[in-house]
């Protein structure tokens, strides 16, 4: 019986002593990189307007022109727009402006207590529509395509039922548009675990927090998107970190990631209250009951060519909350496309780089007419 506890134990100090000089060579090499050299966003662009903590950039251009009409990407209040642009060779924005298009972006900035009055009304009917306009006057184009995403493409959406006369093309992608689809739906694939705990928080705790804090705060939402994947949240610093630090490019792969969901800004209370009590909560988006400045977001008042991307394996926002605009919008021209891979995949895993860009690009140039 002696032989194999003494195999056992050198297996034992063999795996300790390498997984010790892991932990060492991994010190020294975070030791060495500066916060500057995870560069998420770094895209050139030029800033255009700025009102309020709301600025409107224009990016770059890097290739001939394919597409007349401008495209202005939306991204929500509950990230940062830099998932779009995380690092070079994972860039949706990068691929965009290599594919000719001209590319214009709003950046939300970081709302805090002075911003707890916003609501989706002012987001939407007053920050939206004047970079629209600022788009028209300095391109001489009287529509742009909007591109939006996750609660950006809830905007986008609203903006093309409210504002149809300035669109040209909506291109939305992991767009919640029913927010209780999953319930209809048993066999989806992921039981949309955020839906679930929006619909179980009670009315008056939502009202609590607002009128308590101001915002939804974003420590609070990275914890529970981070309690939707528990095993990958606990895994990732003592297992897979250590695993791939001896690799420069997965090392700034994986902290560019990190500083991505490090940063998530605080979310206005009032717009926040709309978010999580009139769409998670009373789905009045496709019940055809959603208000913004006094008018109802009529669905079926789309009617530009659409564009419905959403990710398979998406936890976030199940498959079926985004398939049912089809058959809520008056637009004929309506392409849907299922693409492999979750929330955050679509747009910064190796699979989905190329694909996304090319169906976004290709579809916008055969409605360039």
């Amino acid at each position: 019986m002696t032989e194999p506890r003494n195999t056992a134990c050198n297996i034992f100090l063999k795996d300790f002593a390498e997984n010790v000089g892991k932990f060492h060579r991994a010190a020294t090499v975070l030791a060495g990189i500066r916060n500057e050299d995870i560069d998420v966003g770094a895209t050139p662009k030029t800033l255009v307007l700025r009102r309020d903590k709301v600025e409107l950039f224009r990016y770059e251009p890097t290739a001939e022109r394919t597409v007349e009409t401008s495209v202005l990407i939306v991204y929500g209040l509950i990230g940062r727009y830099t998932i779009a642009d995380l690092q070079s060779d994972r860039s949706l924005v990068r691929s965009l402006l290599a594919a000719g298009i001209d590319l214009w972006l709003i950046d939300w900035g970081r709302p805090g207590r002075f911003e707890r009055w916003l609501t989706m009304d002012d987001y939407v009917d007053d920050y939206i529509h004047e970079a629209v306009q600022r788009i028209c006057r300095d391109t001489g184009h009287d529509k742009v395509t909007l591109l939006g995403i996750c609660e950006g493409g809830v905007f986008t959406t609203c903006y093309a039922a409210l504002h149809p006369e300035k669109v040209k093309n909506l291109a939305l992608t992991v767009t919640p548009v029913d927010f209780h689809a999953d319930i209809d739906d048993p066999a989806a694939a992921h039981p949309g675990l955020l839906n679930i705990w929006t619909r179980s928080l009670a009315p008056q705790d939502i009202d609590r927090m607002v009128d308590a804090l101001g915002v939804i705060p974003g420590e609070s939402m990275s914890s529970i998107f981070s309690l939707m994947t528990p095993m990958r949240s606990l895994t990732k610093y003592n297992v897979d970190l250590i695993d791939i630090v001896g690799d420069k490019d997965r090392l700034m792969n994986f902290l560019r990631m990190e500083k991505w969901l490090a940063d998530r800004p605080d979310h206005p209370g009032a717009a926040g209250r709309q978010w999580l009590k009139e769409l998670y909560q009373e789905n009045r988006l496709v019940e055809g009951r959603f208000e913004l400045s006094g008018r109802i977001v009529d669905l079926r008042a789309i009617d530009v060519p659409v564009l419905n991307i959403f990710a398979l394996d998406d936890h976030i926002i199940p498959p079926p909350c985004s398939k049912a605009l089809g058959g809520k919008i008056g637009s004929t021209d309506y392409t849907e496309v299922p693409l492999p891979g979750g929330h955050i995949g679509l747009f910064v895993s190796s699979k989905s780089q190329g694909k996304l860009t090319k169906i976004i690009a290709e579809w916008l140039q055969a409605r360039d007419g």
